[in-house]
């Protein structure tokens, strides 16, 4: 079974339900989904086109899709941008989407990790503007995100789906802040477009999903000179759970809780507060005075 180019058209239609599909793939190719991978794959058409109109795509558009499984998303991707890159880790997989790609002149298939692959030579130039979708194993949502958000070259919007806990934790307030919420929250505005139970997918994960949108900033909320830097210190910040701040900084950077209440003081910051209930820009204070000792 392959997508085919329909004549006259853009579409690349296969007009089997989603779970037949993907049951009669996996059956003719004898794959299973490889649980190291975190691979599930999605068979509710709803989520799919919800995932697709949330990238906003158009015919000048170039997506780079991460994980595209057996492709479904890939091809419902290739119908609306005029250029799909689909980057696949298992070997497998990306040989299978070649022979049912096939007919779909706009992709083309990478095996490679996403997180080797340098931007500027898959996209072409530094210049080039693009937009990132994918199905993301939940182990590997962070290191993705911070990949395309602290690209030289970043994305115009990023649509992934994500555990429905770890959605929740990027898109915190003040108050239930993380260092992902600080690490997505700093690059971009994130938003969640649809909540996605287990049963959408085979086989069914245990936990439910989200779909998440994220649309980066041109520059970071607030400036930062030294990126690890900053998030060592926030890390210092959240290293101690429930701690109160002085606390938790005088633990996570090793220094006298006397210090720690002093870089406090002078960032005009309450003491006694905790890491979760820190701003952005209240950290980037805290780090204007940290930074300042340091040098």
């Amino acid at each position: 079974m392959t997508f085919k180019k329909v004549s006259g058209d853009n579409s690349y239609r296969n007009s089997e339900p989603l779970p037949g599909q993907t049951r009669r793939l996996l059956r003719r190719f004898g794959l299973k989904a490889r649980k190291g991978l975190g691979q599930h794959f999605l068979i509710d058409e709803e989520v799919l086109d919800e995932i697709i109109a949330a990238a906003q795509l158009t015919r000048s558009d170039v997506v780079v899709e991460v994980g595209p499984g057996l492709g479904v998303l890939t091809a419902g991707l290739a119908e609306r941008a005029g250029r799909v890159i689909a980057i696949e880790l298992d070997d497998k997989l990306a040989e299978i989407l070649r022979q049912t790609l096939s007919a779909c002149e706009n992709i083309s298939i990478v095996n490679d990790d996403v997180l080797k692959v340098n931007l500027a030579t898959l996209l072409e130039g530094k210049s080039a503007i693009y937009k990132v979708v994918a199905n993301l194993p939940y182990y590997i949502t962070s290191p993705v995100l911070r990949h395309f958000l602290e690209a030289d070259i970043k994305p115009q919007i990023i649509v992934v789906m994500v555990q429905k806990e770890v959605a929740e934790e990027i898109t915190a307030k003040p108050g239930k802040m993380s260092l992902l919420s600080i690490g997505v929250q700093l690059y971009g505005i994130p938003e969640i477009i649809k909540y996605v139970p287990a049963r959408c997918f085979y086989p069914a994960p245990e936990v439910d999903s989200a779909v998440l949108k994220v649309v980066p900033y041109t520059e970071p909320l607030v400036e930062i000179t030294d990126r690890e830097g900053f998030f060592a210190l926030v890390r210092a910040g959240f290293s101690a759970a429930r701690k109160q701040l002085a606390n938790s900084l005088s633990q996570g950077l090793s220094i006298p809780k006397a210090e720690a209440l002093s870089l406090l003081e002078q960032g005009k910051i309450e003491p006694g507060r905790r890491a979760e209930t820190l701003s952005i820009e209240e950290w980037a204070r805290l780090w204007q005075v940290y930074s300042g000792k340091e040098n």
